[in-house]
């Protein structure tokens, strides 16, 4: 487990795999703390059940790498990674364990990661409004949830109807738009159980009557530019949403989640072989560690997992999903996604990750592409600013420039590494982009 400033979180973490279904005996738990300034780090060097590594500076997630460069010494079998922001249910292990065991070309079996908090549905219904330039389905905003009295933005689910979050201003610093009709996922954390007093912060274009439902009741409010609270209730069938079930790898190159933001329905009940895995929580071979390698420590975080599983199918291993085995988690709590740090990473290394590890034709199309990106949003926002009659901002393309800045900067040593990795190649690259599936059918 990796820490960094995990304050109850990570003590919560660490409870949770206390209480695993394993023999004490045959289970170490090593906590790997990236400088911590919030004493995370001293209670846990208090627990008896605890080795304790620390590293003398944050170096992200590849610090990881302090747990596990000395398995093959300590005679292990295989070392799971789980977040400091994840809670392992009881019998997580044994199915990961066995999944292992009965196939050793298998480097690394992963379990169904869901959503921390279990959700509600809140049906919401408006009319229909327009955008200028956006050809979406779009109604009214939703830019506040709080359930119980706590704000639990971050944690609520956006289901069907409802569109990625976006950027405002004001109180509205995030929001996003729900369609005609859609439905909202109210969070339920903290011991909070159904039904529980909510509430949600809505905002119209125009002035529209919203209606909204739950099991066992229903309300309407008017709402319009000015964003309102409107009081709902947290009611019905508490239900898990999906936030992977091994991962996949996409035309182009992005990595993403199997099975991301969905509803645990049953749909993803069955195991299967899949292309990669999250490192949020995942049992390794040590084995496939001892012959592709550890995490590449210039990541920093994000992108990491996805280079890691790469180059171990270029050399022939292969990855299971175990649904069995299931793993709650917050997500996103280090960096926050959405957030410039976020986006820096993900940008700048899924570039390393194809520049390392693609055919030169999908590392050199995905650099170009993204070149090609940082220029389209220049124009769009200098088209904004003229229609405005304001002066151009350029966030997005300056967030842009920084990230290749970045992966031009890593860009000698990532090409050191490429034909080092090109030449232990074992499996064709056609058989590895068999795997890529269309980006459209991801929802970002």
């Amino acid at each position: 487990m990796l820490n960094w400033n995990g304050g109850q979180h990570v003590l919560d973490a660490v409870d949770a795999l206390a209480r695993s279904d394993w023999p004490p005996g045959r289970l170490e738990v090593v906590v790997v703390d990236n400088a911590s300034t919030d004493g995370s780090a001293e209670a846990l060097a208090a627990r008896p059940d605890v080795e304790l590594r620390r590293s003398p500076r944050n170096a992200g997630f590849p610090a990881n790498n302090l747990a596990l460069a000395d398995l093959a010494e300590a005679g292990i079998d295989h070392v799971a990674l789980v977040n400091n922001d994840a809670f392992v249910e009881p019998g997580w292990l044994a199915p990961l364990v066995d999944a292992l065991e009965a196939d050793p070309g298998l480097g690394a079996a992963c379990p169904k990661l869901v959503f921390a908090p279990r959700f509600t549905s809140l049906a919401v219904e408006a009319p229909a409004t327009s955008a200028p330039g956006d050809p979406r389905a779009l109604a009214v905003r939703l830019s506040g949830v709080e359930v119980a009295g706590a704000d639990r933005w971050r944690h609520t689910w956006g289901g069907p109807g409802c569109h990625g979050q976006e950027r405002g201003r004001g109180v509205e610093e995030r929001f996003r738009w729900l369609g005609p009709e859609a439905t909202v996922g109210l969070p339920l954390l903290g011991g909070v159980e159904a039904p529980a007093p909510a509430r949600v912060r809505l905002a119209a274009p125009r002035p529209a009557t919203v209606r909204l439902g739950w099991t066992g009741g229903a309300t309407s409010a008017e709402v319009g530019p000015e964003p309102r609270w409107v009081d709902v209730c947290a009611a019905g069938d508490a239900f898990d949403v999906v936030q992977n079930a091994g991962s996949l790898l996409l035309e182009g190159g992005w990595g993403a989640d199997r099975g991301f933001l969905q509803r645990d329905d049953g749909r993803f009940d069955d195991p299967a072989e899949v292309w990669a895995w999250c490192g949020g929580a995942v049992l390794l071979r040590a084995a496939h560690l001892a012959d592709v390698g550890l995490f590449d420590e210039r990541f920093f975080m994000y992108y990491e997992d996805t280079d890691l599983a790469w180059r171990g199918r270029a050399r022939g291993w292969r990855y299971r999903y175990v649904p069995a085995s299931v793993v709650r988690h917050l997500h996103a709590t280090s960096a926050g996604e959405g957030s410039a740090t976020f986006d820096h990473y993900v940008e700048r290394n899924r570039l390393v990750v194809l520049t390392k590890n693609a055919p030169a034709a999908l590392a050199a199309g995905a650099v170009a592409g993204y070149v090609g990106a940082i220029g389209g949003l220049a124009r769009a926002e200098l088209a904004q600013a003229v229609r405005h009659r304001r002066p151009p901002r350029f966030v997005a393309p300056r967030r842009r420039l920084r990230s290749l800045a970045g992966y031009l900067r890593l860009l000698p040593g990532t090409l050191r590494d490429r034909r080092r990795l090109r030449a232990a190649r074992t499996v064709a690259d056609r058989d590895l982009l068999a795997w890529a599936q269309p980006r459209s059918s991801h929802p970002f």
